[in-house]
């Protein structure tokens, strides 16, 4: 069943078009993501389809029996509303009837036994018994257990669970999620890639997980150069598609440039333009020329020159921290506490719960880790007592004489919105040292390497969404140059061409890192060990990758499980040793029969001529029979963009043969 559909769809941004003539279609049970650079228009998109933002041109058509349920990049909600009043907001009467039901039972007593029989009377004849239950999984799996809270007391973490959850539990077939694992922790983010990969339920979602992508997904949309392009399979299938793709795109632009260079000089000398086929001729070749060329995807590495690490870097000595039980739930911002204004004594009389707990350690240099914990374990809160932001109750910490801090925030402040994107950057610096060969480049040049490219470095702080504000903080960070870079979710909100630039960075980073990201693939790429947080406040070590860790605890409970009753096995500290034997190495002896050398070639045979002419007729059929099937593609019939993708796969293959083979006869043409 056919639960969305969408007809030429147009949006225009702040500068040129989003996107325009969006078409295609979502299925019952397809999970379909939503990919492309920051500011290209994937959260508009879904806020067009979800009815908030009025679209320029086009249609969208929601199945009736469908339903929509829309998580935003940032939930909206009230502060004075308990959680379980924004989870149970919908109009939907069965959640409504659920709702009643968990107040009374809240607050049971012998004056309402009336209404308890009364609502448990609606729940038998409405048959809501299994639909409450899974409602109560999905809440207990988030840690969502007191439902009294108000909303504005919550974490960043915990309100973005409370949104997913209110999500979630609406009796709805279609799921818009716009960056649903943001602001999550590794386990939560976990449950969440198992239950959208076997739910019976539609999913369209912008995300940057690739794990989860790779998980959940069956269908990959690109949104680039304002359109959208299918891709059937998940992340991992996409990325091969889109090599063959860029691979088949820049042979043409050499086939097209190569036959230009004979056209050109048959231009310039001015050819009678009377005959029919003269005409045609000039005709093809102007547009040849005012042809849209290809722009292969912009890649970039760099290497910061940052200040020299001394002998020293930083000791933590018997660090502790602990907060008060009321306070507990905001400790990941720990200004929530500093606000609060509660007072030593207040504190004291309050039950105190260990975060961090007679935590020591010695950092060297290039040592590169990441922190893993459940939200609200005290991630942030380590952070900020290492970079000097919050102090400990008790131990001490050595900074080094030459370690400077580059500390990137989960919520960077912009002091003045009115700024220029270029302007912000010059007031680090204006020009950036480079660690390949001491080389310097300015700082309008640096934005363009890193996406910023033409008006929008003129464009006010004030008018970039929130992944391109939060890139730019990035990029202002590096330019100090810091030789101990302490990064708290940088993840959060960027596509995923700039997470490739930041992982070649960090990968080739000399100084040291500490890193909190509840994104997994990132974290396996940027760190070789784990500080591993405890709920009691204990943190011990891991070596090894987090997804490595991450099969080693499921193993652990799987093993617990089946010990049912016995002792816990601990999850940390671990080591892994890599023990291989050494490669024996290959034969490099250059010995053996001798090819005797080819005579040099100087021309086409006849034979190879007419090859040659066979196919210039028959690469420009087959690319342009190429650009009908990828309109195909886009089509909401299930079975039309089954067989224009098989056909497509087809070409492609040919395309790559018959590319290959006109290059090699065109050398000697």
């Amino acid at each position: 069943m056919n639960l969305l559909s969408i007809s030429n769809l147009a949006k225009i941004g702040r500068e040129k078009p989003l996107f325009t003539g969006v078409t295609f279609g979502l299925q019952e049970g397809e999970k379909a993501a939503l990919i492309g650079r920051n500011g290209c228009g994937k959260s508009t998109l879904l806020n067009t389809i979800a009815g908030l933002l009025p679209p320029d041109e086009g249609s969208v058509v929601i199945n009736n029996e469908a339903g929509i349920s829309f998580l935003p990049q940032n939930p909206l909600y009230k502060e004075d509303d308990s959680i379980r009043q924004h989870i149970f907001k919908s109009e939907s009467q069965k959640l409504k009837v659920i709702r009643q039901y968990l107040e009374i039972c809240n607050n049971l007593n012998e004056k309402n036994q009336n209404e308890y029989d009364q609502i448990l009377i609606k729940m038998d004849q409405q048959d809501l018994w299994n639909y409450e239950s899974q409602i109560s999984s999905i809440l207990t799996t988030l840690g969502i257990t007191d439902m009294s809270k108000k909303m504005g007391e919550l974490s960043g973490g915990m309100i973005k669970k409370v949104a997913l959850a209110q999500v979630l539990v609406e009796d709805t077939k279609l799921l818009l999620l716009d960056e649903p694992t943001n602001h999550l922790d590794i386990s939560t983010i976990t449950w969440l890639q198992n239950y959208l990969a076997t739910t019976k339920r539609s999913v369209l979602m912008v995300t940057h997980d690739r794990y989860f992508l790779d998980a959940v997904c069956t269908n990959i949309y690109e949104l680039a150069r304002n359109k959208l392009k299918l891709y059937q399979g998940n992340y991992s299938q996409y990325l091969e598609k889109k090599q063959i793709e860029m691979e088949i795109e820049a042979n043409a632009e050499r086939r097209i440039e190569s036959v230009l260079r004979f056209e050109r000089e048959w231009l310039l000398r001015g050819p009678c333009a009377r005959g029919t086929k003269i005409k045609a001729r000039i005709q093809r070749d102007q547009q040849l020329i005012n042809r849209e060329k290809f722009q292969a995807e912009k890649g970039y590495t760099f290497e910061v020159k940052g200040k020299r690490l001394g002998g020293k870097v930083l000791e933590l000595k018997g660090i502790s921290k602990n907060y008060a039980k009321a306070s507990h739930v905001s400790q990941q911002n720990y200004q929530a506490l500093e606000n609060a204004n509660l007072s030593a004594s207040n504190q004291k009389n309050q039950k105190q719960i260990p975060v961090i707990k007679n935590f020591s350690y010695v950092f060297t240099k290039g040592q590169k880790i990441g922190i893993f914990g459940d939200n609200g374990s005290g991630k942030s809160t380590l952070l900020n007592i290492i970079t000097g932001n919050l102090q400990p109750d008790s131990g001490s910490i050595d900074l080094g004489v030459n370690t400077k801090f580059g500390y990137y925030t989960q919520n960077p402040q912009f002091k003045d919105t009115n700024l220029t994107v270029l302007e912000y950057i010059k007031e680090t610096a204006e020009h950036m040292k480079l660690n390949q060969g001491g080389n310097e480049v300015s700082a309008s040049k640096f934005l363009e390497e890193f996406g910023f490219e033409g008006k929008i470095q003129y464009s006010p702080l004030s008018s970039l969404s929130g992944g391109e504000r939060k890139r730019l903080y990035l990029v202002r960070l590096l330019l100090e140059n810091p030789n101990f870079l302490v990064l708290d979710e940088p993840t959060n909100d960027f596509d995923i061409f700039t997470m490739n630039i930041l992982e070649q960075f960090l990968m080739k980073y000399e100084g040291c890192l500490l890193l909190v990201s509840h994104d997994r693939y990132f974290m396996d790429k940027c760190v070789d060990s784990l500080f591993i947080l405890e709920d009691n406040g204990d943190i011990s070590g891991f070596v090894g990758k987090c997804s490595e860790y991450l099969e080693l605890r499921e193993e652990k409970m799987r093993e617990a499980k089946l010990n049912k009753g016995g002792e816990s096995l601990p999850l940390a500290p671990q080591s892994k040793l890599s023990s291989a034997p050494p490669s024996n190495g290959a034969n490099n002896s250059t010995s053996g029969p001798v090819t005797p050398p080819k005579t040099e070639k100087k021309k086409l045979s006849f034979k190879e001529q007419k090859e040659f002419e066979e196919l210039d007729r028959e690469i420009p059929a087959l690319e342009e029979e190429a650009k009908n099937l990828e309109s195909q593609m886009s089509s909401s019939d299930f079975s039309i963009v089954q067989k224009a993708s098989q056909r497509y796969k087809e070409i492609s293959k040919l395309l790559e043969e018959k590319y290959q083979r006109w290059e090699e006869l065109s050398e000697f043409a």
